[in-house]
C-alpha cells in the first residue's frame, strides 16, 4: 500500500465549498474560538469509517472545544502509531495492538490508548464457499491463503491458530501485495485471505464475486480477545495538553453519535475528500464498520471510548503468542481513562 495524502483538485475545491455552504443548515450554531492547532491521522484513506471523525469536524464539534482540527489519512493502521510516537501528529487513530508493541520495543516512548474506538477488530479470514471454505475453521486446514505479509490480519494468526487448535502443516501461505490479495481470490488462485472484514469484503464484491460465496470470519467470533483501533496522542501532547486531550475525545464522541445517526451525510464527506470512492461502496464499508466494531453490544452496555479491564489483560496474554515482551505491560500501562467523559455522557443514545 502507498500513503494516500489528499491534495485537492479543482473538483474537490467545488465540492467542499458546497459542502461548506451547507452547514449552517446541517450543524448547530457554535461560538466557540478554535485557537488550538491539533493535527490528527487517520489509520487509512478517507473511506467510509473516516467520517466518524469528519462528522466531528463538519458538525463543529472540535471548534466547539476550541479545537483547530486537520485530519490527514494515512497508509494503514500502524502508521498511526509511529506518528504520534515521534510527534508528527497529535492524535492519532490506530491498531491497538501494533500500539502495544511499539512501546514494548520502544520503551522510552510512552504511549497509551486514550478512548477505544473499534471495540472489536477489523481482523478477519475471508474465503470462499466454492473454495470449500465455511464458517468451520477446520475448512481452512489444507487450504492455500493469500497473506500480505505486512497485513495486521495475518499477524494474528498464530492467536486464532492457538485459540482454534488449528493444525497448519497442510496449509499454504503465499506473501502477496495488497493490491492483489482480493483479485487473487476473486480469479480462484487462493481460497481464503487475511485482511479488514469491511476492505476486503466489500473489494470481493466489487470484483464481482456473488455475496452469497463469500465467507467472512471474524476473529472475534473465534475466541480472539483482542480490540482494534484506539485513539493516542502523543507523549509530548499528552502531558502538556491534557484538557485539549479531553477536549478531543468529547468532540469524537459527538461525532460518532451524529455519524451513527446519519450515515448518508457522513458517506458525502468521504466523497469530498476521496475522487475515486464510490458511494454505495463507501456506505456499506461504513455500516459495516459501525455494526461490528463500534456500536458492539459491549458499547450499548457500557458507552464508548472505554475498556474492560479483565478482556484488555486476556488480550495482552494473546499479544504475547505472537510476541515476545520484553517487559509485559499491565492493562493501566497501555490504557487511561483519566482523559475520558464520565460514562453517562458515553452512551450511544
Amino acid at each position: 500500500m502507498t500513503e494516500f495524502r489528499f491534495r485537492p483538485s479543482r473538483r474537490d475545491a467545488l465540492k467542499l465549498a458546497g459542502a461548506a455552504s451547507l452547514l449552517p443548515l446541517a450543524a448547530p450554531a457554535v461560538h466557540a474560538q478554535a485557537t488550538n492547532n491539533v493535527r490528527f491521522t487517520l489509520d487509512w484513506r478517507f473511506e467510509g469509517p473516516a467520517g466518524l471523525f469528519l462528522m466531528a469536524l463538519e458538525k463543529g464539534h472540535f471548534r466547539a472545544e476550541g479545537l483547530n482540527v486537520t485530519i490527514d489519512a494515512s497508509s494503514g493502521s500502524r502508521e498511526g502509531v509511529t506518528r504520534v510516537a515521534s510527534g508528527t501528529y497529535d492524535m492519532g487513530f490506530g491498531d491497538f495492538n501494533s500500539m502495544i508493541r511499539f512501546r514494548d520495543e520502544n520503551p522510552t516512548v510512552d504511549l497509551k490508548g486514550v478512548m477505544m474506538v473499534y471495540d472489536r477488530p477489523p481482523f478477519a479470514i475471508i474465503g470462499r464457499k466454492s473454495r470449500g471454505i465455511s464458517t468451520d475453521v477446520k475448512s481452512l486446514e489444507g487450504k492455500k491463503f493469500g497473506a500480505p505479509a505486512p497485513d495486521g490480519a495475518y499477524a494474528q494468526w498464530p492467536i486464532f491458530k492457538a485459540v482454534n487448535n488449528l493444525n497448519d502443516s497442510g496449509m499454504k501461505f503465499e506473501n502477496v501485495g495488497f493490491p492483489v490479495r482480493e483479485p487473487m481470490l476473486a480469479s480462484g488462485e487462493v481460497d481464503a485471505i487475511f485482511g479488514f472484514a469491511h476492505s476486503s469484503y466489500i473489494n470481493l464484491k466489487s470484483r464481482g464475486v456473488p455475496d452469497a460465496d463469500i465467507v467472512v470470519l471474524h476473529m472475534y467470533d473465534y475466541g480472539v480477545e483482542l480490540y482494534g483501533n484506539v485513539l493516542m496522542p502523543s507523549p509530548g501532547f499528552a502531558k502538556d495538553k491534557r484538557d485539549q486531550v479531553a477536549a478531543f475525545n468529547r468532540a469524537v464522541i459527538k461525532g460518532i453519535r451524529d455519524c451513527i445517526a446519519d450515515q448518508a451525510t457522513a458517506v458525502k464527506l468521504v466523497l469530498a475528500r476521496n475522487d475515486v470512492a464510490r458511494q454505495e461502496t463507501e456506505a456499506e464499508r461504513l455500516k459495516m464498520c459501525i455494526d461490528n466494531y463500534v456500536a458492539t453490544p459491549w458499547v450499548k452496555a457500557n458507552g464508548l471510548g472505554g475498556i474492560d479491564p479483565v478482556r484488555l489483560a486476556k488480550s495482552i496474554d494473546q499479544i504475547g503468542l505472537t510476541f515476545t515482551y520484553k517487559n509485559k505491560p499491565k492493562p493501566e500501562d497501555v490504557f487511561v481513562t483519566d482523559f475520558l467523559p464520565a460514562a453517562g455522557d458515553r452512551r450511544l443514545a
